[in-house]
């Protein structure tokens, strides 16, 4: 652990709030692109970025590239795979509830990567950091429920947010593991090399494959670059970020901190969308934001 790893609550706070910004464009974009389309923005035109970042880095830093083992891109193809998968789910979410709840039914999360970090990973958790996380993803499932709501007019976009979820764990899980194979005392190019690695998959692969099955979804996304431009931006920005906490703390504990997310979803869904938030979402507001204090507390 670097000795600034008070860090990792930083760049988590940064990287969620340029998610959320992200996660609305996306929104956005699907009414013209569709689900794969609006998917893949973020990979394509994030990429470009993601070289930026890891060349200036290179450049003021002088530090040399890392030449990575073989496990370092099976944990990478893990983290990018689920991410396509976690990302498409979310957008399908999207489609069928507000912005925030379906933002609450995906930060179920912190739970599974709490499971799969240990599993995977051998990242081991404090009582306190397991009372926070049990807090702050009750306060996520408060916030998700429906009163009134009839089963079947809910279990679609229950089991997409939670399957999201799921894989965004994976997800997280696979890219810290990437991450960590790499051994650099520089986190911070280990964090960009990977994050460079993943996105430069995740380009080339949907591209590929979108060309093969969709090329009119293609044509639409060029068509669309201005919009997508600003996506891919905040993208890659969020997930250098992310990649830089992952580096600093254990999987379990950035995405249980990344709940504030919800109070930034929670502006964007009142600001933007115009959708007013209920007495049991501010119940779930309140435990999430204990489970966070409590979190930071205990770390």
């Amino acid at each position: 652990m670097p000795e600034s790893g008070w860090l990792w609550i930083v760049f988590t706070l940064l990287a969620a709030g340029a998610q959320t910004v992200r996660n609305a464009m996306q929104r956005e974009l699907t009414a013209t692109l569709g689900t794969a389309g609006a998917t893949h923005v973020r990979f394509l035109f994030g990429f470009p970025f993601a070289v930026v970042f890891l060349s200036a880095l290179v450049l003021i830093s002088g530090a040399a590239l890392p030449s990575p083992a073989q496990v370092f891109w099976l944990w990478v193809l893990l983290g990018m795979g689920a991410q396509v998968l976690a990302t498409a789910l979310m957008l399908m979410a999207m489609g069928e509830r507000s912005f925030v709840v379906t933002i609450a039914y995906i930060k179920t999360e912190p739970v599974q990567v709490a499971l799969f970090g240990l599993i995977f990973l051998g990242d081991r958790l404090t009582p306190g950091m397991v009372a926070a996380i049990l807090i702050a993803t009750a306060g996520v499932v408060t916030m998700s429920l429906k009163p009134g709501g009839a089963a079947n007019d809910s279990w679609r976009p229950t089991l997409l947010g939670l399957s999201s979820g799921a894989a965004f764990a994976l997800s997280a899980v696979g890219y810290r593991g990437g991450i960590l194979s790499l051994e650099l005392s520089n986190y911070v190019m280990a964090a960009t090399f990977t994050l460079t690695a993943g996105l430069a998959m995740q380009a080339v692969l949907l591209s590929a494959w979108l060309m093969w099955r969709s090329p009119d979804v293609m044509a639409a996304i060029m068509k669309a670059w201005r919009p997508s431009l600003f996506a891919g931006f905040m993208g890659a920005t969020a997930s250098q970020f992310w990649f830089l906490a992952f580096a600093l703390a254990t999987a379990a504990s950035v995405r249980t901190l990344a709940l504030v997310e919800v109070l930034f979803a929670q502006a964007i869904s009142s600001l933007v969308f115009g959708q007013r938030t209920t007495r049991r979402e501010a119940l779930g507001i309140v435990l999430v934001v204990t489970g966070v204090a409590l979190l930071i507390w205990a770390h």
